[in-house]
């Protein structure tokens, strides 16, 4: 018996890397998985069908269940027909897997309004499309007496979580994604969802495209040690995560390889405090001490 036996579930870029790796794992749980793919390039552009249709094939001759479906995550009317695809086909929706990215690097300076806008639409909106339509229906099932465990499980990444210099659009996104998900999981607890968020750390198209990166993370020579920038090692926290077992909410998990660990959200950190405005000399003089070594 699988982990997600019986269990529908949309997962977006399922085409290639790490979200083809949840789609195949998936199924072999006993979940039916509508495989989401615009089958665009690293960078966005383009589109290809293809890459979801294999995924979908391959999982039916596993004697698994499937559908492909190519709708672009950050058009509003693309997500709504995503989420209907998986209730038309399989009857029902019970997790949302956001997986779907694009790169465009570049330092700030030389950034320009459409690298920022592409990334930024496709990741932080082509979470939250996906997920607005998923959390109504859910919404509406539960106010219909329908109350079963449903779970979004969302994908930010180190770069955003701990700034990565030249990706600001990227990792703007990616910390958003991380809130997004914390919200959720505040706003939609009382309809039977979690949420919860991976920042993986993995071999993928969009991790050998950047710069400096690709050297470091190429696949070890046949039988050598456990690669832990394989794609496939994300996917079992993620089914856990997808499952009505899951025993966390809002929480965001990094993974590599074997080792898992909760990052820890925004917390306060050292202060000043006195019973009166502060002036500008007085708080630069009680702030002094709390100032790096190597900030100038």
């Amino acid at each position: 018996m699988g982990a997600l036996d019986g269990r529908v579930a949309i997962i977006t870029g399922a085409g290639r890397g790490i979200g083809r790796e949840h789609a195949l794992l998936f199924a072999r749980e006993g979940a039916k998985v509508v495989v989401n793919d615009l089958g665009g390039a690293a960078d966005g552009s383009g589109g290809d069908a293809t890459p979801a249709q294999q995924v979908a094939e391959e999982i039916k001759a596993a004697g698994g269940e499937a559908v492909a479906n190519g709708d672009s995550v950050s058009s509003w009317e693309g997500a709504q027909r995503l989420v209907n695809a998986a209730v038309e086909t399989f009857g029902d929706l019970d997790i949302l897997v956001n997986n779907a990215g694009i790169l465009r690097d570049r330092v700030v300076v030389n950034m320009t309004e459409e690298e920022w806008d592409s990334v930024v639409d496709v990741h932080l909106k082509g979470h939250f499309a996906p997920t607005r339509w998923a959390a109504a229906y859910w919404r509406e099932q539960h106010k219909a007496g329908v109350v079963r465990p449903r779970n979004l499980v969302h994908t930010s990444s180190t770069s955003g979580l701990f700034s990565n210099p030249g990706q600001a659009n990227y990792g703007a996104a990616k910390s958003g994604i991380a809130t997004m998900s914390q919200i959720c999981a505040k706003e939609l607890v009382r309809y039977g969802v979690r949420s919860n968020c991976i920042a993986p750390a993995a071999r993928t198209r969009l991790t050998l495209s950047t710069p400096g990166l690709g050297e470091m993370i190429q696949a070890p020579e046949e039988g050598g040690a456990f690669d832990i920038w394989d794609p496939a090692n994300i996917s079992p926290v993620v089914a856990y995560l997808a499952s009505a077992a899951c025993a966390f909410n809002g929480e965001t998990f990094f993974i590599q390889g074997g080792q898992v660990r909760i990052v820890k959200t925004w917390e306060f950190g050292e202060g000043v405090e006195q019973n009166e405005r502060w002036s500008v000399a007085d708080l630069a003089t009680a702030l002094q001490p709390l100032a790096p070594i190597d900030a100038g």
